[in-house]
């Protein structure tokens, strides 16, 4: 398959901005890519070389790629640097250097031979990796043509800027391999339990939908993680949960998910990076308190060691360095509390009930001053459940995680949904919690900001529609540093309209791909004629904007976009809100 197919698809598709045409150009795609390419194919489309949990990155940074399109031009840097200003994007600034400079190369590029290459490119690490890089790449750009060098330019420094989520991908698939956006349900399952579109593509145009229902749970591939809804008020939390529920502890730290193997252990973080560098200390006491072959959810702290005081989530993040060396182990010792057990010596658990998954934990966990369980009460009062939920802020956790006892509570992976709800409420004013939205515009500030944003147009994401639709315009609670590293985070992000998978009526001065989540506050969320959040859902013609918001000063770069806040769940905030008000 020809490379120049796939620049010219997405050529098609980033001058779109539906979401249904996109979709649509997808499918054509797929159904035109031979079967053995398909995984590749979804890959390259994403921005990837390969699933996320592999932690493969081609580190080929912008100057390296203008070095090599310098070389094969015959053109000094300066003069590509000047054209990238100018156009504002280097893939742009190659595709016309290339078309001004008449160079038509004499072969032509393959799917394959330029997968392979990038691939090479990832893996290529040490003394000398960089001359290497660079000359593989120069191998690539010599042959490409100028739409081919504008999107391989965007590829390799990572910023594609397509924007194509993961759900419209299977969308797509199913719309091209079975005929109905029905059985995309088989496709999300078995994504959710390898955590590898790509492969799950492979497997469904080479053998069908029968053989991605047999996709299960692999050890040393992460899970897609459950995720919790959000709710503020006891009563009904327990009335949801049918009158009864099981409270955990929900602590301050970083979600993992821990894989044992034999001696082999793999630490996967929220976002499914492999993480298990940072912890060697985890992963010893791990070994020590669950003896067997398994794959557990915990939540990873630091404490005191003197008092064994749970220290704040930033003290944690001191962690998060290329290299822990002994320093990091005894500054900042760890401690794991075990929420979840998805799989036992060959046994997938995630389609039994959560009781039988605690109790299997209760008998198979070893507890040690290092590891335990998550503290946990039964309860079926609101009284008793407001009283450990204070107990809980006081032994310094963020709230309480509510669980489903029913016989329908399973290990929902990948899903947002009621079987687990957070219990946070913030006193301090009508919102029931931080939002965590996602940035999809901005608009130019004033006086000493002008020429530059001031302030930023904030989402939420509608996982049924796939799209991030507008709750608010957000300028305060920014220090002159955060403009300053907000400018430079979405610089590599910004695009000539706005994204297809973004639903506005708003039009901001610039558009961003939705990539980057911050945390937000606000005083209330109510009717907005003006964002799209649950437009026309609770009220015609308006939708839920959150009024006096403010950036809290956390970046969440452990979450996805699609792991941002969801529609659903500020519908929920919302009507909560005001029975808050009148109870």
């Amino acid at each position: 398959m020809e490379y120049s197919k796939l620049a010219e698809f997405y050529s098609r598709i980033e001058s779109t901005t539906s979401r249904t045409l996109m979709t649509q150009l997808l499918v054509e795609l797929f159904k035109n890519t031979p079967k053995e390419l398909i995984d590749k194919v979804v890959y390259l489309s994403v921005g990837r070389i390969a699933p996320e949990y592999t932690g493969l990155e081609y580190n080929f940074g912008e100057k390296l790629a203008i070095k090599a399109l310098s070389q094969v031009l015959g053109l000094d840097e300066h003069t590509i640097e000047e054209k990238v200003i100018e156009l504002g994007d280097l893939g742009s600034a190659g595709e016309v250097l290339l078309r001004d400079r008449g160079m038509e190369p004499k072969e032509r590029l393959t799917v394959e031979e330029v997968y392979d290459t990038l691939l090479e490119i990832a893996k290529t690490t040490g003394v000398g990796s960089l001359k290497k890089k660079s000359e593989l790449f120069k191998k690539l750009l010599s042959k490409a043509t100028p739409l081919e060098a504008k999107y391989l330019l965007r590829t390799v420094t990572e910023r594609l800027r397509l924007g194509i989520g993961d759900n419209t991908v299977m969308d797509a698939l199913a719309l091209a391999f079975t005929g109905d956006r029905k059985n995309r349900d088989h496709i999300e399952r078995a994504y959710n339990l390898s955590s590898d579109l790509g492969y799950v593509a492979k497997v469904l145009a080479q053998e069908g939908l029968e053989a991605v229902k047999g996709i299960g749970i692999e050890l040393g591939r992460p899970i897609r993680p459950m995720l919790a809804e959000r709710m503020a008020i006891p009563s009904l939390i327990l009335k949801k949960l049918g009158g009864r529920c099981g409270a955990e502890y929900k602590y301050d730290g970083e979600r993992i998910q821990a894989h044992r193997k034999g001696d082999q252990f793999w630490l996967y973080s929220r976002r499914l990076e492999n993480i298990t560098h940072q912890f060697p200390d985890l992963i010893e006491f791990l070994k020590e308190s669950i003896p067997h072959d398994f794959i557990v959810e915990l939540e990873c702290v630091v404490i005191d060691p003197a008092s064994g005081q749970i220290q704040p989530f930033q003290v944690l993040m001191n962690r998060r360095v290329k290299y822990v060396s002994r320093f990091h182990i005894l500054k900042y010792p760890v401690a794991g509390f075990i929420f979840d057990i998805l799989y036992l010596d060959g046994e997938d658990l995630t389609l039994k009930p959560y009781p039988e998954r605690r109790e299997v934990l209760e008998k198979v966990v070893k507890t040690t001053d290092r590891i335990n369980l998550a503290h946990r009460k039964i309860v079926d009062s609101v009284e008793e459940l407001e009283s450990f939920f204070h107990q809980a802020i006081e032994d310094g956790c963020e709230g309480l995680v509510c669980k489903s006892l029913a016989e329908n509570s399973i290990y929902e992976a990948g899903k947002r949904g009621y079987l687990w709800i957070k219990y946070k409420r913030d006193y301090r004013s009508h919102l029931a919690d931080t939002l965590d939205l996602v940035v999809v515009g901005a608009f130019y500030g004033k006086g000493q900001r002008a020429g530059r944003f001031g302030s930023l147009l904030m989402a939420c994401y509608d996982p049924e529609t796939d799209q991030f639709k507008t709750v608010c315009k957000v300028g305060t609670g920014f220090t002159e540093d955060d403009f300053d590293k907000l400018e430079n985070i979405l610089k590599d992000h910004r695009i000539p309209h706005r994204h297809p998978r973004v639903n506005s009526i708003l039009s901001a001065d610039m558009w961003f791909e939705p990539y980057l989540v911050l945390e937000i506050t606000g005083a209330e969320l109510t009717y907005s004629p003006v964002h799209t959040c649950a437009w026309d859902k609770l009220k015609p013609s308006r939708g839920l904007g959150l009024r006096f918001p403010r950036f809290t000063g956390r970046y969440r770069f452990d979450k996805r976009p699609e792991d941002a806040t969801t529609e659903k769940e500020i519908i929920e905030m919302f009507l909560q809100q005001r029975q808050y008000r009148v109870i």
